[in-house]
C-alpha cells in the first residue's frame, strides 16, 4: 500500500464546511502522481517525455464520513487489478486524526500512447510498480 497525505484547504470546502466531493477525485489523482514518483522522472516524465498517459475509463466512489477544512487526509492507494494495458487503483480515504474511513474510490485507467491516442501495452517499470502494490483478495 502506498500512502499519500495532504491537508484539506479552505478553497476546497463547500458552504457546509465539508470537503466538496469532486476534490476527493483530485486527491486520488495527486496520490497517483505521487505513487508514480517511483518511476524514473515520475509522472511528469511518463506523460511529457515517454508520452504514456493513464486516462480514466471507469470510476466508482462511496462517501461515508466528512473531511473538513484543516483535516489531514490520508489516502491509501493499492492496485486491485493488473492487466496488460490497464489497471484498477483503489483509494481509501481516512481522517488522520482518528483513522475514520471517509471515502473509497475505484479508478480504472488504461495505458495510452498519447501521440496515437490508442491503448498500448503497459511499460515494464509501471507494471513492476503496480505489482508491488497489488492487493490480494483478502486485502
Amino acid at each position: 500500500m502506498f500512502v499519500y497525505e495532504r491537508t484539506v484547504r479552505f478553497h476546497e470546502v463547500d458552504a457546509a464546511g465539508l470537503l466538496f466531493f469532486p476534490w476527493f477525485f483530485s486527491y486520488a489523482h495527486e496520490a497517483m502522481e505521487a505513487w508514480c514518483g517511483a518511476l524514473d522522472g515520475g509522472y511528469a516524465r511518463l506523460i511529457l517525455q515517454r508520452r504514456v498517459g493513464l486516462p480514466a475509463v471507469a470510476l466508482a466512489s462511496e462517501f461515508v464520513a466528512p473531511l473538513r477544512y484543516g483535516d489531514a487526509a490520508r489516502v491509501e492507494l493499492g492496485v486491485s487489478r493488473l492487466g496488460n494495458r490497464s489497471l484498477t487503483l483503489e483509494y481509501g480515504f481516512r481522517r488522520r486524526s482518528d483513522g475514520e474511513s471517509c471515502a473509497t474510490i475505484s479508478h480504472t485507467v488504461v495505458c495510452t500512447d498519447l501521440d496515437a491516442l490508442a491503448s498500448t501495452d503497459m511499460p515494464s517499470d509501471l507494471r513492476e510498480l503496480a505489482a508491488q502494490h497489488l492487493r490480494t483478495s483478502s486485502g
